[in-house]
């Protein structure tokens, strides 16, 4: 198998268990002290660093250090996205419907200003 495809392999493998162990803890262990959290996320990093490891290391045969940043950074993202849209999803539609509750709230001067407004001829 070529180097850059094995690197590129490993590299998506590990990024997906660093965005998990990144991000995940804030959906599924909100309610969970930060100490555990972190456990589990250093847990879930270890499996990053055994596959993330070797990807460097088969991948500096052939590329430099700023290829192999690139290449990482590349993919991080291709994979940081699915996940922000996917599994975060519904954190960020609750966290967006509650600031459009507090901001569309009708206070005291909605009456007023509503009054204020000429119609539409």
């Amino acid at each position: 198998m070529p180097v850059l495809l094995q690197t590129t392999l490993l590299l998506i493998c590990s990024n997906v268990f660093m965005t998990f162990a990144w991000y995940a803890h804030l959906k599924d262990m909100g309610g969970r002290p930060w100490l555990i959290a972190a456990l589990v996320s250093w847990g879930v990093a270890l499996a990053e660093y055994l596959l993330q490891v070797p990807a460097n290391r088969i991948g500096y045969t052939t590329m430099n250090l700023g290829q192999l940043k690139i290449l990482q950074e590349v993919i991080a993202l291709s994979v940081f996205v699915p996940f922000a849209v996917l599994s975060m999803e519904a954190a960020a539609a609750r966290s967006i419907d509650a600031h459009e509750r507090e901001e569309t709230a009708p206070g005291p001067a909605a009456g007023r200003v509503a009054e204020q407004i000429p119609p539409h001829a």
